[in-house]
């Protein structure tokens, strides 16, 4: 598995895979080949929810505003949902796949960064722990022990984005004339407002600030994409501010949410275009859960418990963004997913003795989902919410 840098990356929104992800290899074909007239031709979820993802917008500001960009919505046999070609003087140059948080494939290569964990899925990473007496932010350490640092810069850019979020109003742009409603959640004085209700109100607007903030092309934090951004932050920035957690510990949590997230994006995916939401905010969700339990300072078997039971509650979950844009029904569901997260915690710490799913069971169970969905659920704008939702 690769370095975390791989898996934290801080980037504009709206989609990691619609705009990191091609910002990168439009970028490697400024490098390859210099500023020349290019021509990119843009196939699957890239071709048919590329506009509203802003695909074409980060294209053209990387390779010039005379670039082309054409829409092949016919083609369908595919190396992988996010493929695009890059042409330039008559001739094709390279295909590049965008596979998910940014990460890029050209010409069958996966971008140069070495493999730094050698275990593979999470019972390998366990019995390493279990065996050097490491706890998993230790595991981490033990690897990559230049973490940190990285690790600081991408809490204080998931804090920046809940404050700047929280603080946003207007409408987001994209046609559906959306509101940004973290200021108002946050603000709200409810009556007759339990307390539980209270705090998840609290918990959910800091999601909503970080979804509003990728959605309005903010800078944020893929966890483990920039769609499902708002989830990780949201538990880690409430258990700082709401219950005085201190930063060294969500460094650690952050750690270990990291070490969930590469196992899911080495053995399965974390595109909505290949595998629906559940490999998006599913994943978020488990890694947020595991986050959670490490600040609780429950143990590894609990830990993965935690991630296990919110990934297997977000199964079959599906990529159907209304108009191609990452709001509908995206922003919801990363305040949903966050409360999630908790409950997840809370069911673990009672039921981990009688645990009997694996998390590396319910990531493979997550990907043969992923792979059975109709294509009309993984992103592509042309079935479920984005099928029955018509303009006014």
């Amino acid at each position: 598995m690769k370095s975390l840098r791989e898996l934290y990356k801080i980037g504009r929104g709206p989609s990691s895979s619609h705009t990191i992800g091609p910002q990168r290899i439009a970028e490697y074909a400024l490098r390859q080949y210099g500023r020349q007239a290019f021509r990119v031709e843009l196939f699957g979820s890239l071709a048919l929810t590329g506009k509203g993802h802003g695909t074409d917008r980060v294209l053209k500001e990387v390779l010039g505003p005379d670039t082309e960009i054409v829409y092949n919505t016919q083609q369908t046999e595919l190396l992988h949902p996010n493929q695009l070609k890059v042409y330039a003087g008559g001739r094709e140059l390279f295909t590049a796949l965008s596979v998910g948080g940014g990460s890029v494939v050209i010409d069958g290569q996966v971008d140069a960064s070495p493999e730094v964990y050698p275990e593979a899925n999470f019972a390998h990473i366990a019995a390493f722990a279990a065996a050097h007496g490491l706890s998993l932010p230790g595991y981490v350490r033990h690897y990559e022990p230049d973490i940190y640092p990285h690790l600081e810069t991408v809490w204080q850019t998931m804090k920046d984005s809940v404050t700047r979020g929280l603080e946003a109003t207007g409408t987001l742009n994209g046609g559906l004339a959306l509101e940004r409603k973290a200021k108002a959640l946050f603000c709200a004085n409810t009556k007759f407002e339990l307390s539980v209700m209270r705090e998840n109100r609290k918990l959910s607007a800091y999601a909503l600030a970080v979804a509003e903030e990728n959605a309005g092309n903010g800078v944020v934090v893929t966890a483990p994409t920039c769609g499902a951004a708002g989830i990780l932050p949201a538990v880690l920035y409430y258990m700082y501010k709401d219950c005085n957690v201190p930063e060294e510990d969500i460094l650690d949590a952050l750690a270990t949410a990291g070490v969930v997230g590469n196992v899911v994006k080495q053995n399965a995916s974390i595109s909505g275009a290949e595998c629906g939401c559940q490999a998006e905010v599913g994943v978020a969700c488990a890694m947020a859960a595991a986050a959670l339990a490490q600040i609780y300072g429950l143990d590894v078997t609990a830990i993965e418990c935690s991630a296990e039971i919110a990934l297997e509650h977000n199964l079959g979950l599906t990529c159907d963004p209304v108009l191609g844009l990452v709001q509908i029904p995206c922003i919801e569901r990363n305040a949903m997913a966050a409360i999630k997260a908790v409950n997840a915690v809370m069911l673990a710490k009672s039921l981990e003795s009688k645990h009997k799913i694996s998390f590396d069971e319910i990531v493979e169970v997550m990907y043969e989902t992923g792979k059975d969905m109709n294509s009309g659920y993984r992103e592509t704008a042309t079935g479920g919410l984005a099928k029955v939702y018509h303009r006014p």
